[in-house]
């Protein structure tokens, strides 16, 4: 990454301290830096350099109890307050899966994890941050009144590394793929993604077609992803909190995919920012950056899995919406006749 003005670690910290209250990630925009590099900058002031892989980290975090788990993209962010439990290692991705906590990691994001200890109005502030190699945060564990500050010491030595520099190192920022078309293909991609048995092999598919899932959206069109008004995620978040249907919400990046079951209690527009404010879930999406949304059907041995889904105008992925699946069944119908009730749009045109 490229910055616009070096700044050594205390001028760093210099400007935190000047800008206390500010997002650390919207004062790493303002500064030309990353948030990993502000965070790294409090190394020996507050903030440890810990073990960053998912198989360190996840299975200490039991025995802090209570905690809020954060995930983001660009455009939206999701909290999740429970227990850290029933961890899953994986060569691929690791999981995290209960009821209150549900997560999908992927180790090879997992670059750099700071222990950070912050003093605020209401007492010290500690939490976990991992980033990945353009310095920006793939997850954050954020302790809570009830969590044991005595398992917190413990992380803390047990993960911290040898090297404990106060500066980061990072690289260029990845740009987000647009769509991507194989227009010789489309015929192929719509018989296959009809054949579907389960929803894991969509994304199989695409890759084997040389498409991606925008891309696949845009080629295949209706019945199997039909284009939606921008208006129809207010429209269908509303519905689902008016009509107390249960959802899964997956909001990620390319490090972690964290994930809501249940409800929707409460919605509250706040400027461009739609949120839900739930006692132990809370979601923060900038909804003037949504720019195309589709509802996606893709059939299963059990029933239909149809989908909400929302990207912005280059192309990344903001949050998926499906009704909430059980052991018995992906369709939930009431969910399905919300989907389609809602408004279309014309369809985006392949190039």
């Amino acid at each position: 990454m490229t910055h616009s003005t070096y700044l050594s670690p205390a001028e760093m910290r210099a400007e935190c301290a000047k800008a206390a209250g500010t997002r650390g990630r919207d004062l790493a925009d303002a500064l030309g830096l990353t948030e990993a590099e502000l965070v790294a900058a409090h190394v020996g002031h507050g903030t440890t350099r810990i073990q960053p892989s998912p198989d360190a980290i996840m299975p200490m975090l039991g025995g802090l109890g209570e905690v809020m788990a954060l995930t983001r993209n660009d455009h939206c962010v999701i909290e999740k307050v429970g227990v850290y439990d029933n961890y899953h290692s994986g060569a691929h991705a690791s999981m995290i899966l209960n009821d209150a906590i549900d997560l999908r990691m992927f180790a090879s994001h997992w670059v750099s994890a700071f222990a950070v200890e912050t003093e605020s109005d209401t007492g010290t502030r500690r939490s976990l941050q991992v980033f990945d190699a353009a310095g920006d945060a793939v997850h954050k564990i954020h302790l809570r009144p009830a969590s044991d500050l005595g398992h917190w010491e413990r992380i803390k030595t047990e993960l911290a590394l040898d090297e404990q520099s106060d500066t980061l190192a990072v690289a260029e920022r990845a740009p987000v793929e647009g769509p991507r078309y194989n227009p010789e293909k489309v015929e192929i991609l719509r018989k296959e993604w009809a054949r579907m048995t389960d929803t894991h092999q969509f994304l199989r598919l695409t890759s084997k077609l040389k498409m991606n899932r925008l891309g696949a959206y845009r080629s295949a069109g209706a019945p199997l992803a039909r284009p939606l008004a921008v208006a129809a995620v207010d429209q269908a978040l509303q519905q689902v909190m008016d009509d107390g249907i249960e959802v899964m919400l997956f909001v990620g990046n390319r490090g972690c995919i964290e994930i809501h079951g249940g409800p929707i209690g409460s919605l509250k527009p706040m400027g461009p920012w739609q949120n839900v404010l739930d006692p132990e879930f809370n979601l923060h999406l900038r909804a003037d950056r949504v720019a195309e949304v589709w509802a996606v059907t893709k059939p299963t041995q059990r029933g239909d899995a149809v989908s909400l889904e929302c990207f912005a105008s280059d192309g990344g992925l903001i949050f998926q919406m499906f009704g909430r699946r059980t052991d018995a069944r992906d369709s939930r119908p009431d969910w399905n006749a919300l989907v389609a009730a809602l408004p279309g749009a014309q369809p985006v045109e392949v190039a």
